[in-house]
């Protein structure tokens, strides 16, 4: 399935994209970064807040240090905490993808959902997969909210990582 070495390049792009967007996001007036623009979440900042929430939530069972945060719930309404604990998360989540052994990843885990509260057994390494899957989708509407203000936070492709640039 996925390796360590798969979990850490995405825990490294996950730093990267979440840079170029904050560092976006950190320019915006607050009325504009908080208004509800449509979206799934409504605003760029509750989208973003709910990313955070939705790693701390499987962090929270990947390392068996459960998060008691719900979906929906708003962890942080002042857009410089947020970025601090991104920050503080990106780092941690590298770490924690240093540390990973194909034997871990292929073991089961036995959960219990937030959504619709039923217990569920799933490879771990389907839900690490799930986990970088989920930022990426919900980093996708914030940057088309970007877009549509008027910002753009350049290339958001993998192969752009600042590791792989050699040309």
């Amino acid at each position: 399935m996925i390796t360590p070495e798969y979990c850490q390049m995405m825990a490294e792009y996950n730093q990267w994209m979440n840079q170029k967007i904050y560092a976006t996001c950190g320019k915006l007036p607050e009325a504009e970064y908080k208004a509800d623009r449509g979206a799934f979440f409504g605003s760029i900042h509750r989208t973003l807040d709910h990313i955070l929430l939705g790693d701390r939530l499987w962090m929270g069972r990947f390392t068996q240090q459960l998060f008691t945060g719900t979906i929906g719930q708003e962890l942080y309404a002042d857009f410089e905490q947020l970025q601090q604990a991104r920050e503080d998360f990106d780092r941690d989540l590298i770490t924690w993808t240093n540390s990973l052994t194909p034997q871990w990843l292929a073991q089961a885990l036995t959960y219990t959902s937030g959504l619709d509260k039923k217990e569920r057994t799933r490879p771990l390494g389907v839900l690490v997969t799930h986990l970088f899957n989920h930022q990426t989708h919900h980093r996708g509407q914030v940057t088309t909210l970007l877009s549509q203000l008027g910002h753009d936070i350049g290339s958001t492709d993998l192969p752009w990582l600042p590791k792989f640039l050699l040309d």
